[in-house]
């Protein structure tokens, strides 16, 4: 069975974006959501497996002062750089399993979105450690955005398993140093024209 980076670098050297059942054209869902973070614009965001989402360019567009890009695929941060061209001086580049610790070089972030990346592991061990990694990032004050399959929603994505959430769990993992501030149920038509019932939800950190 190859590795998990293998599989993924597989899987983004053998489809075309467009092609891929999570792509999307635009960022509207996370970036409507963003809009409860007061002055997000001038932030250091990081986003754990950040693929080849488009979300890179938007936050860079809108002015984000600093991305950390994340993902398990070095083919898929490649494929980002290449469509930046050169442009991506305010980007660090992270090839890592999000499971494992984030080095201690990783700047410290206001904000930590998380397109569809979480839902894909499923040990409890990964989880508590994707968590664990979150806290040591983020400042207080600062918030942590997700979009994961929802309880109602496919049980597999690109072959592999997957750990459905609701915003329950979400608050639940993160504990009592989080509040919610908003959620929202929202279906997603994949380029397959298949429905995938997402959760999206957005927490402060407050100490």
């Amino acid at each position: 069975m190859p590795s998990n980076s293998e599989h993924w670098d597989s899987i983004f050297s053998g489809q075309e974006d467009s092609t891929l059942g999570w792509y999307e054209e635009n960022a509207c869902q996370t970036l409507e959501l963003l809009e409860h973070v007061p002055g997000w614009e001038n932030s250091t965001v990081f986003l754990p497996g950040a693929g080849t989402s488009v979300l890179v360019e938007e936050l860079l567009s809108r002015g984000v002062e600093h991305l950390v890009a994340n993902d398990i695929s070095q083919k898929a941060l490649d494929t980002v750089k290449d469509r930046l061209a050169g442009g991506d001086k305010n980007i660090t580049w992270l090839c890592q399993d999000i499971a494992q610790p984030i080095p201690s070089s990783v700047p410290a972030i206001d904000i930590w979105i998380d397109r569809a990346v979480l839902h894909f592991l499923i040990d409890d061990g990964d989880i508590t450690q994707y968590f664990r990694n979150l806290s040591s990032v983020l400042k207080p004050g600062g918030f942590a955005l997700f979009a994961e399959f929802s309880t109602d929603g496919a049980a597999k994505c690109a072959g592999l398993s997957l750990h459905r959430y609701s915003a329950e769990e979400l608050s639940d993992r993160l504990g009592p140093s989080f509040r919610m501030v908003a959620q929202q149920n929202y279906t997603y038509i994949n380029p397959n024209g298949d429905p995938r019932p997402y959760i999206y939800a957005l927490f402060k950190r407050t100490a």
